[in-house]
């Protein structure tokens, strides 16, 4: 442990919010835990702020600032989040001017020229996996002397010089394992899992990166298109230290947890032997649903409960297009196996590509309801600026605006629709989809399923963005709160 500076570096969550996934839950920051236990480590005090998480706005912001006094501000962003996590840094200059402002995350590794240019009020960008850089970056700017072009993975401004440090080696699995983190500078009353009330949502890696090729994806250039998986016996070690705060329910917010099969398959064994007793959220591919057919039942005894697996798209010539490298018939079998096995299935169609027709979106969503996953998301395409195929998009890109880059709102205009064509489209795939399922969930004799998916729906049709988008949907609330009354809650355990 590095000497105490008695210094505070204050992590704050942009305040940014687009209705996706913040229907379902309030959602962990793991990124934080990780960063602020560098940060401790380095010597500072971190407090972390959940703006997002919390709802506050800008002005909660400043004054949370005011309190703290921290002496650094730090926040990350993706592309969507980027002009709100830039605020929260002006704000922190605003408020105390010699505090040093630290940004990471996906957009700002890739496109740090960028960020300089919008704004004056970032002092730091740190590129890349940011544990070890951001304990170096804080201990060396406290230390008189050092250079921190030594400093490897941050881009800073000197003068007019934009100075840019070499890339930082990737941690090699052990030292994943090995890394602290700080659950206890989270306020955890604040994270929940609303599809099952009462419940206390927690948060696991179990690995990191993702070495497939998806030519939409940010995170296998982030992770270099490597994959690291850590040590079973550790993952049930960070899962018991969450219970102690009361944690029931954990999302694996990795993106592909199950790669390697023999060491997922102790992971699962080792949830069942030690009878870990939390429910799991996941997602993985296709494949790898199809090849643990033998197994999936110990998914379900492992609390496994429900799975995102990517398919979007519904016909091969797009799946080949977007390089997921699965079989059209793969994905259908996937969903049946999961399906089998009690487990709640989720997928994505991306829509507004710039082939895309009226005719072709209508095939994508029947061809959803022939594949009939329990929860289908309607996505309008991002084209993050650093993705493979945002040279081919670019000619199409009608919205500059990164706040509406969330797969919600239509940044693509196809060839022959326009935008406002496109984004009708997407709702109205939302309510037709579950218009059809809701028919299909009151008969479910499963009644954990049955109330989990009632749950997810009512939320869907009276809390999410789609009520910003089309206002009323008619009879769908009305008609999921009916059936909600008449149904027992969710049960509270793992079953089975």
């Amino acid at each position: 442990m590095t000497e105490k500076l008695n210094k505070t570096i204050l992590f704050i969550t942009p305040p940014y919010h687009a209705g996706v996934v913040e229907v379902a839950g309030r959602w962990v920051p793991l990124y934080f835990v990780y960063l602020a236990a560098a940060a401790r480590e380095a010597g500072l005090t971190p407090v972390v702020y959940d703006a997002m998480t919390k709802g506050v706005t800008h002005a909660e912001i400043e004054e949370k600032i005011k309190e703290v006094k921290p002496d650094y501000v730090a926040t990350g962003a993706i592309t969507c989040t980027l002009p709100d996590a830039i605020k929260v840094l002006e704000t922190a200059k605003k408020v105390h001017p010699d505090a040093k402002t630290l940004l990471g995350g996906i957009h700002p590794t890739f496109m740090f020229e960028e960020v300089f240019g919008l704004t004056s009020a970032v002092d730091f960008i740190v590129r890349g996996e940011g544990e070890i850089t951001l304990k170096e970056l804080l201990i060396a700017l406290d230390t008189e002397g050092a250079d921190l072009k030594e400093v490897k993975g941050i881009a800073y401004k000197k003068g007019d010089e934009l100075i840019v440090t070499p890339e930082r080696e990737l941690m090699e699995c052990v030292e994943l394992d090995k890394l602290s983190k700080a659950w206890d500078v989270l306020d955890w009353d604040d994270y929940h899992y609303f599809i099952l009330p009462g419940s206390k949502l927690g948060a696991l890696d179990t690995s990191r990166g993702c070495d497939k090729e998806c030519t939409f994806c940010s995170q296998r250039k982030f992770w270099r298109e490597s994959w690291r998986p850590r040590d079973p016996e550790k993952l049930i070690e960070d899962i018991e230290e969450q219970k102690r705060y009361g944690v029931d329910v954990v999302l694996l917010t990795d993106d592909y947890p199950t790669q390697d099969r023999q060491r997922w398959e102790r992971f699962l064994d080792l949830l069942i032997e030690r009878e870990v007793n939390v429910y799991i959220l996941m997602e993985t591919r296709v494949e790898d649903i199809v090849r643990d057919a033998d197994i999936l039942e110990k998914y379900r005894r492992a609390g496994v409960i429900h799975i995102y697996v990517g398919i979007e798209a519904s016909d091969q010539s797009t799946i080949d297009l977007f390089k997921k490298d699965i079989k059209v018939e793969d994905a259908k079998k996937a969903l049946e196996l999961l399906d089998e096995h009690g487990i709640i299935t989720e997928t994505s169609m991306i829509l507004g590509l710039p082939e895309d027709t009226k005719e072709s979106i209508e095939k994508t969503l029947q061809l959803s309801m022939e594949y009939s996953p329990d929860f289908c998301h309607f996505l309008a395409l991002a084209p993050w600026p650093y993705a493979d195929m945002y040279p081919d998009l670019k000619p199409y890109i009608k919205v500059d605006d990164y706040k509406h880059y969330n797969l919600i709102d239509p940044i693509i205009e196809p060839k022959n629709m326009t935008l406002a064509e496109v984004d009708e489209a997407i709702v109205d795939c939302y309510r037709r989809f579950y218009m059809g399922k809701l028919k299909e969930v009151v008969a479910i004799t499963d009644t954990f399923k049955r109330d989990y998916m009632l749950e997810a729906m009512r939320r869907i049709m009276r809390d999410s963005f789609l009520i910003n988008k089309l206002g009323d949907l008619g009879q769908i609330p009305d008609e999921v709160e009916k059936q909600m009354s008449v149904l027992s809650a969710p049960h509270k355990k793992v079953a089975g």
